[in-house]
């Protein structure tokens, strides 16, 4: 029988647990160290604030230290928080690898998942697409529309994109193609429009010539008037939700919309669409986006050498 000496005696051991602190806590730290923030590490772990500050109180009070100062709606590291700030995030790293690259080998054998901007989906990839079921039907891939950031985590596992926002840690990137863009709009708009190159005198639009804008590519306009050294029409402006929309809008003879090259060249080939200006690189790229390098002899390499070969 042990004796109340005893009992005291291994509660009140020196040697240091080896319990690990509540996972979910950890993760509300590593994401508001960071941040710097615990607004937005709310926002990234989809939680509230509240629940953000709860958690880290909680860490805090479980290793009997303090891992930030708090001052004037602001959090500071402290030394101890920093240092637990590295060990946890370096851990999450390891964790956030070793679980893609298991997914990515479960589903070598199932369907894949490639996430693609809508309006490069819809008049790019989508129309080219059969070319690429006939040389590799024992593939399968799921085409989904998608834009801006990510997170392969969520079920992704190639992702085309802009390279015109951060990529996600972990990401890695191959070009496909530069962006080049021009103005558009359907050929019997031309002289209406625009004029053509005469003598000396380039090609030029119109002043009063309307032009067709979007929401999701705001700056095309202003971007195209940068990167060629021409100014843009100040006629009327016609506004749409959607890129999409605006080049639809171009293609039924409401204005001047900015077409990239690769977006319009099928229009442009059919004679739907003409391009007064040309095209000019804007700066931007499109890449294959993965959580690593393409094997040899996989579906991931086979993919970038057939999309290469479309651009």
């Amino acid at each position: 029988m042990f004796s109340d000496t005893d009992t005291d005696s291994d509660l009140n051991s020196p040697l240091p647990s080896r319990r690990l602190p509540s996972l979910q806590a950890l993760r509300c730290f590593e994401a508001a160290a960071r941040l710097e923030s615990f607004s937005q590490a709310a926002q990234e772990l989809h939680l509230t604030h509240g629940a953000v500050s709860r958690a880290v109180r909680v860490l805090e009070d479980d290793l009997g230290i303090a891992l930030f100062t708090r001052r004037n709606r602001r959090v500071f590291l402290t030394e101890a928080g920093r240092h637990l700030a590295q060990a946890v995030h370096e851990g999450m790293e390891r964790m956030r690898q070793a679980t893609q690259e298991l997914r990515l080998r479960a589903r070598q054998s199932q369907r894949w998942v490639l996430s693609c901007e809508p309006t490069l989906l819809m008049r790019w990839l989508i129309p080219r697409w059969p070319g690429f079921q006939e040389r590799h039907p024992q593939l399968q891939m799921h085409l989904v529309a998608g834009g801006g950031a990510f997170s392969f985590a969520d079920g992704i596992d190639l992702a085309i994109r802009r390279d015109d926002f951060p990529l996600p840690a972990g990401c890695h990137a191959e070009p496909l193609f530069t962006e080049r863009t021009g103005p558009v709009c359907r050929p019997d708009r031309l002289a209406q429009w625009s004029e053509p190159a005469s003598g000396s005198s380039p090609a030029r639009l119109r002043p009063e010539a309307p032009t067709l804008h979007s929401r999701t590519r705001p700056g095309a306009w202003p971007t195209w008037a940068e990167c060629s050294g021409m100014p843009a029409p100040s006629g009327p402006q016609l506004w749409f939700d959607h890129f999409y929309f605006s080049l639809q809008a171009a293609v039924a003879g409401l204005g001047l919309a900015v077409g990239p090259w690769q977006l319009v060249r099928d229009d442009i080939a059919s004679g739907v669409l003409a391009a007064p200006m040309g095209f000019v690189e804007d700066g931007s790229r499109y890449c294959l986006l993965s959580p690593a390098p393409a094997a040899h002899d996989g579906l991931h390499a086979q993919l970038l050498l057939w999309l290469r070969s479309q651009a």
